[in-house]
């Protein structure tokens, strides 16, 4: 790897001819950022080959399983996970509906209790309504049976009246 990196510096050498004093700074700290991360890069892969341990399929296999098998157990409490919040949002959800529905039924109740209140006001007031429409029928047959005798004593009074000029002018001739 630092054969490519060699190469690379004496490309970059030939490149810096033809830039600025500025670009030619930026181009020197990029090449040299490059350099170092691979030198960490070597060190890194040193470093893995050293603490490697390699198995045999079979122990492998094993520990594949393993590894799918706690990645699908983590998958399922997640899950569970989400389907608790969603059951409690569910049961909150629920208990709302059944105050609501309470809360309706109660309103519903008491509606009907006006309406009943409401329902008896107006039998009162119709039961009065005829009492009173009764006692009107009663006083107009009064009126009319008194205007009737009113009218008989006039028709009375007149043919006295009549029969006492009659008599006079008799008493005269």
């Amino acid at each position: 790897m630092e054969e490519i990196w060699q190469g690379k510096k004496e490309n970059q050498h030939t490149a810096e001819v033809g830039m600025g004093n500025g670009a030619s700074e930026r181009w020197n700290a990029a090449i040299s950022n490059l350099s170092e991360m691979g030198s960490t890069l070597d060190s890194l892969q040193k470093l893995l080959l050293q603490k490697a341990v390699y198995v045999d399929e079979e122990a492998f296999a094993q520990a594949s399983t393993n590894s799918v098998q706690a990645r699908n157990a983590v998958a399922l409490e997640r899950r569970v996970k989400t389907l608790e919040r969603e059951l409690d949002a569910a049961i909150t959800a629920s208990a709302c509906a059944r105050t609501e529905k309470r809360q309706a039924e109660a309103g519903q109740r008491a509606a009907e209790a006006r309406t009943q209140e409401v329902l008896k006001e107006l039998e009162n007031t119709t039961k009065i309504f005829e009492l009173y429409m009764e006692e009107l029928r009663t006083k107009h047959e009064e009126i009319a049976k008194k205007d009737g005798e009113i009218k008989v004593l006039q028709a009375i009074i007149q043919t006295l009246s009549k029969g006492t000029a009659g008599n006079s002018s008799q008493k005269n001739l």
